[in-house]
């Protein structure tokens, strides 16, 4: 697993070790692999997919045998779950996958418990980096325009990009990517993200927790930590990483205790 899925599955281990008995599911877990993971683990880990047509996760679910066990398919927006069912709810590079954040976020909310856990890793429009093609800021550029066709290309032609295996040529392999993330993509800014989540959960962002991770995962780079207690250091870390990688948001499920204090 890269090191992203491994945190979200270090949050998953700590979560349940402070819950014991919690159930967690993984919206958005493709082949689910990080479910397979956390099963292995010992943790009561499912998993839930739209299956996009941008994606050949599907396939690679059945052929792994989890299918309708470990994973399900998520149909007409509707999770095959009970109400208040899980405890914690982690995605990680979905909601930009995502044509309808609101629906989804209730439904989200729908099956999680009181008082239970959301955690989602995803960028928002502000970043720079387009995280899926690998060309910065072609998620900003203008839809269809000749000026972002022309910039992809020429830095394809450099030597940017992922995937470059999958297109003949370069000029090519531009007008699939651009296509790709214009089909499959929806970069919100985050005020509009957080006016989504606040609707249903209270919510802070945490990129510093994975920022932390990151650095320990890294012995060579482990010096930086105690930088970060210095004034300033953790925001401005924070906000450097949002611009160039992605939000790391917490969000909770008020109780009805915490609703009526509220109120």
């Amino acid at each position: 697993m890269d090191v992203t899925n491994r945190f979200v599955l270090d949050f998953a281990l700590r979560f349940t070790a402070a819950h014991p008995g919690a159930r967690v599911l993984d919206y958005g877990c493709g082949a689910g692999r990080l479910v397979q993971a956390g099963v292995d683990a010992g943790l009561a880990f499912q998993g839930a997919d739209v299956f996009y047509a941008g994606s050949n996760a599907k396939a690679e679910a059945l052929a792994a045998g989890r299918l309708g066990s470990l994973v399900q398919e998520i149909v007409d927006g509707r999770l095959p779950y009970p109400d208040s069912h899980f405890h914690l709810i982690v995605n990680n590079q979905v909601m930009e996958h995502v044509e309808n954040l609101p629906a989804v976020l209730a439904e989200i909310h729908r099956v999680l418990a009181a008082g239970g856990t959301v955690l989602s890793l995803f960028p928002s429009r502000d970043v720079l980096r387009e995280g899926h093609i690998g060309i910065p800021l072609a998620h900003r550029l203008p839809r269809g325009s000749r000026l972002r066709f022309l910039y992809t290309w020429m830095l394809r032609v450099m030597g940017l990009g992922y995937h470059k295996h999958e297109s003949p040529t370069p000029r090519q392999w531009a007008i699939d990517k651009l296509n790709w993330i214009d089909a499959y993509t929806v970069y919100r800014p985050r005020t509009e993200i957080f006016a989504a989540y606040s609707r249903h959960f209270t919510n802070q962002l945490r990129e510093i927790d994975y920022i932390r991770y990151r650095l320990l995962q890294r012995p060579g780079r482990a010096w930086v930590l105690p930088l970060l207690r210095l004034p300033l250091a953790t925001p401005m870390a924070e906000a450097l990483f949002r611009k160039l990688a992605f939000l790391v948001i917490l969000s909770r499920k008020p109780t009805p205790a915490t609703r009526g204090g509220a109120a």
